[in-house]
């Protein structure tokens, strides 16, 4: 019960955050922690909010990418920073983030990260049993990943 209203008070929109937005940020919150699990589920939520197949096949080019806007480009290389160990959140990732992002986006953001970097650690630590419609997620928009198919929840 809890953590469904921590789930619920993170997702939610409350700013300018879309959810598939959210989604692909967890999504790369996983990625950098090497959560198959996580990855999975949040591909295919993007999937469920909206994501095309085409943005959820290339989110690892999001740099270059038209797919993506200014904001969403800001967004992911903060999420990616603020995801790994140590942090790698620097002053020109906060200020390129700042440039499109009010303050409380941002923390809904980072909440996100914050999420996920804790079921990340659960769910590999428990080494919790992957869904068959995760599984399908995984194989449809993660296979060019290295690895995907050998991930231990599979």
């Amino acid at each position: 019960d809890l953590f469904i209203n921590l789930n619920k008070a993170v997702m939610q929109n409350d700013g300018e955050v879309t959810s598939e937005q959210k989604r692909l940020i967890g999504y790369l919150t996983s990625a950098v922690t090497g959560c198959r699990y996580c990855q999975a589920h949040t591909i295919l939520a993007a999937k469920r909010y909206g994501g095309s197949d085409e943005r959820l096949n290339n989110i690892w080019n999001f740099r270059d990418s038209d797919l993506y806007t200014d904001a969403e480009k800001a967004a992911f290389e903060f999420a990616l920073a603020a995801s790994s160990v140590p942090n790698a959140v620097d002053d020109q990732i906060s200020e390129e983030l700042h440039k499109y992002w009010s303050d409380d986006d941002i923390v809904e953001i980072l909440g996100v990260v914050a999420l996920f970097g804790y079921l990340n650690r659960w769910n590999d630590s428990m080494a919790t049993t992957m869904e068959p419609g995760a599984v399908d997620a995984g194989e449809t928009y993660l296979t060019h990943q290295e690895d995907w198919t050998r991930g231990k929840h599979l």
